[in-house]
């Protein structure tokens, strides 16, 4: 717990300074495991659970659409940055 506590922290000092120069963050993850660190008999989870994965956008004006998979991140980014998406990326912005 003190682990993902320090990361929260870290992270907010992160975002505050990004947002201070003008700038927006995406931040994301693949699984953490911070929903489930203990299993049912008391001894540490380490596999991946199948809670969603938290996609957030930080201070750039665009809504997102509900749902989306890992593969639409790059996707989401690249249109974030307007850049093209190569057409070897199966994803889908979730950008509105």
């Amino acid at each position: 717990v003190k682990a993902v506590e320090a990361v929260d922290t870290c992270v907010g000092r992160v975002v505050e300074a990004v947002k201070e120069m003008g700038g927006c963050v995406l931040l994301t993850a693949d699984h953490g495991n911070a929903d489930k660190m203990v299993d049912d008999d008391g001894t540490p989870f380490t596999a991946h659970t199948t809670n969603p994965v938290p996609f957030c956008v930080i201070n750039h004006p665009c809504q997102l659409r509900e749902g989306g998979r890992l593969a639409d991140i790059a996707p989401t980014m690249l249109k974030v940055l307007g850049l093209e998406q190569p057409a070897e990326m199966t994803g889908e912005s979730i950008i509105l």
